[in-house]
């Protein structure tokens, strides 16, 4: 299976390269690789593959990034999960645990 994408452009990851120190912490914790190292700080090498988890931000020792965790389709994943209502998106995982189905308009009744 390919390099998943989430919603097109509507990511909400920020990186502030003048305050990145290289120190990598970002790339070992992203778990889509989202990020790369170029000339000793880091990038955002596919934006559209960040399901907005937070773990950059929370590990990144300099607070050079900045996300709106909590908005991504992985927590929309977890809430629905553990039946929640009024995420800020509802998805679904299919039984075999391979795709996302994502709604927008907080309706998980269906």
């Amino acid at each position: 299976m390919g390099q998943l994408a989430y919603l097109k452009d509507v990511v909400t990851l920020k990186l502030d390269q003048e305050k990145c120190t290289g120190c990598g912490m970002c790339l070992l914790v992203c778990p889509q690789a989202v990020l790369s190292m170029t000339n000793g700080t880091a990038e955002i090498a596919n934006r559209n593959a960040c399901m907005e988890c937070g773990a950059c931000a929370r590990n990144c020792p300099a607070g050079a990034l900045s996300v709106q965790a909590g908005v991504g389709c992985a927590v929309a994943v977890l809430n629905s999960k553990l039946r929640r209502k009024g995420s800020a998106a509802c998805c679904a995982v299919d039984s075999a645990g391979k795709g996302c189905s994502c709604s927008l308009d907080n309706d998980c009744s269906n």
